[in-house]
């Protein structure tokens, strides 16, 4: 019984932190270019991306430029504008094959 109960505790907890768990986490890993405010600008490849932190970023050693980091991230929407209205499907149109085998039409 004891352990039937420690067991659903455990698989409650799991399934519950599953779904708390958030938005999918990315990372992007390079030299700093350039921190500019709260942006720090990071070289991948030929791309340079630029990244927002805040006073919650955990950061871990010196931000300075030329350093290598790895900076993990989350997207986030900042405005979501919807551009229509949702339309309905087109009502399905009787084929000629299917109108046949109800009698609709006769040919």
């Amino acid at each position: 019984m004891k352990k039937a109960l420690i067991a659903v505790l455990a698989v409650s907890l799991l399934s519950l932190s599953l779904w708390a768990a958030g938005p999918k986490t990315y990372q992007v890993t390079g030299p700093i270019l350039e921190i500019k405010g709260d942006v720090i600008v990071v070289q991948k490849g030929n791309d340079k991306w630029e990244v927002a932190k805040d006073a919650a970023t955990k950061i871990t050693g010196e931000l300075k430029v030329g350093a290598k980091v790895t900076i993990e991230y989350t997207m986030t929407a900042k405005a979501i504008e919807v551009k229509g209205e949702v339309t309905k499907a087109a009502p399905k149109t009787e084929t000629k094959a299917t109108a046949k085998s109800s009698g609709g039409i006769k040919g």
